[in-house]
Parts: structure tokens; C-alpha cells; sequence
């Protein structure tokens, strides 16, 4: 499951929030932009998945669409796993709802975590902390969630605010909210990303696998 983990969701847990024919899926637009085949070494698979959109946003440790498919990005990432951390609550971090998203969405466009949509709250339980003043400096949450697994997502801090350990803080508070549902945590970040991963590993995630995050157009074209 953790090498195609957007299938595993969207087929799985997820499945309300995917868009679906046949062997390809698609979370709803409003929910994110990652798409999935079940098989990506099968040209079916993809056929499918063209007839969902003509734009994927795709993840996994290899990708290579058959023809008809044209790269646009490809990002390196790291794929890393909780299976042995321990974690606690925060009793700073506040959950967030469908009300604060106006907020959150301004805090992703300060602070650049990686995608997340209106509707990206939805998929899971966010927590985030405010300064004295009420203003939103910090947030984590979950995404991808199949069986036994959930990702921790939308790492970030407001740039002021960084250095002080926040988004370390959230991380292990979203993770202890998964751990006491039996689940285990793992997350994502791009390979040059040396600090994210240093702290990743202090905070008990190890390295599961590298994977590529790459967005593909669909020409029809062979």
C-alpha cells in the first residue's frame, strides 16, 4: 500500500472522496490534486484514468506512463514511516475546522507545504496554534489515509515564526492522534529537503522509500 498510496486510500477509506473508472481514481478536484492507477505499469490503467482527466498529479517510487501521456514536473521526494515512534498531544494545538480554512489557506500560501485545497480539511483531523493574538502561525494534519496508515500532511509555519519548534510540535500531535486509533503514521517531503528529513528522523520516523511526485498531460498523442 505505501508504494501507491493515493490508490490505496481512494480505493480504500477514501473512496467517497475519489472520483473512479476502473482501475484509476482521482480525489475530487476541490480535495486535491493527486490521482492514482492501480497498476502503473499497466496501459489500461491509464486508459482508464484519461477518462477522468487529461491532467495527473501522480506519486510513487517509479512512474512511467505509456504513451499518450506527456511529463510536465516530476519532484524527488522521500517517503518516511512512524513504525516505531512514540508521541503525545499538544496541549497548545488547537483542532481546526471548516471555519478556519479562509486562515489556513493564507498560511499555506505564506509558508508553501505542498498542496492543499478548500476541501483538503475534510480527509482528516488538523491541528494548528495561534499566537496570544488568535493568529493561525502553525499547522499539521492528516491526507492520505488507507488501512493501518495515515499520512501527515501540511507541515508548515508561518516564515516569522519559524525556529521555534512548531511544526515538530503538530507533527508528533498528529501522529498521536493516529497511533491511538491503532494506526501508524508516515509522511512525505522532497529529497533536498535535508532539515524536514533530520527532523523527521529525531522525531522517530525512518526511511521507507524514495518516490517521485510528477504531474503528467494526457495528448492522446503516441
Amino acid at each position: 500500500m505505501l508504494n501507491n498510496p493515493v490508490w490505496a486510500a481512494l480505493s480504500g477509506p477514501q473512496a467517497g472522496y475519489a472520483e473512479a473508472a476502473g482501475d484509476a481514481a482521482r480525489y475530487l478536484p476541490e480535495i486535491a490534486p493527486f490521482c492514482a492507477v492501480s497498476d502503473t505499469a499497466d496501459p489500461a490503467a491509464w486508459r482508464d484514468l484519461a477518462t477522468l482527466t487529461d491532467h495527473a498529479v501522480l506519486t510513487g517510487p517509479s512512474i512511467s506512463p505509456p504513451p499518450g501521456w506527456v511529463q510536465d514536473s516530476r519532484t524527488h521526494g522521500v517517503q518516511m514511516v512512524g513504525t516505531a515512534m512514540t508521541a503525545v498531544d499538544d496541549p497548545e494545538a488547537v483542532p481546526l475546522t471548516e471555519h478556519d480554512v479562509p486562515e489556513m489557506l493564507e498560511l499555506v500560501a505564506r509558508a508553501q507545504p505542498g498542496p492543499f485545497r478548500k476541501r483538503t480539511i475534510e480527509l482528516g483531523r488538523y491541528l494548528g496554534i495561534r499566537t496570544r493574538d488568535g493568529r493561525l502561525i502553525s499547522m499539521a494534519g492528516e491526507r492520505f489515509r488507507m488501512p493501518g496508515w495515515t499520512e501527515v500532511s501540511a507541515v508548515c509555519t508561518d516564515p516569522e515564526f519559524r525556529g521555534q519548534g512548531l511544526a515538530a510540535r503538530l507533527t508528533v500531535a498528529v501522529a498521536a492522534g493516529i497511533l491511538a486509533r491503532g494506526e501508524l503514521p508516515f509522511l512525505h517531503t522532497v529529497q533536498d529537503n535535508d532539515g524536514a528529513i533530520r527532523l523527521y528522523q529525531r522525531l522517530g520516523f525512518e526511511h521507507s522509500a524514495d518516490v517521485v511526485f510528477a504531474s503528467f498531460r494526457y495528448t492522446g498523442k503516441p
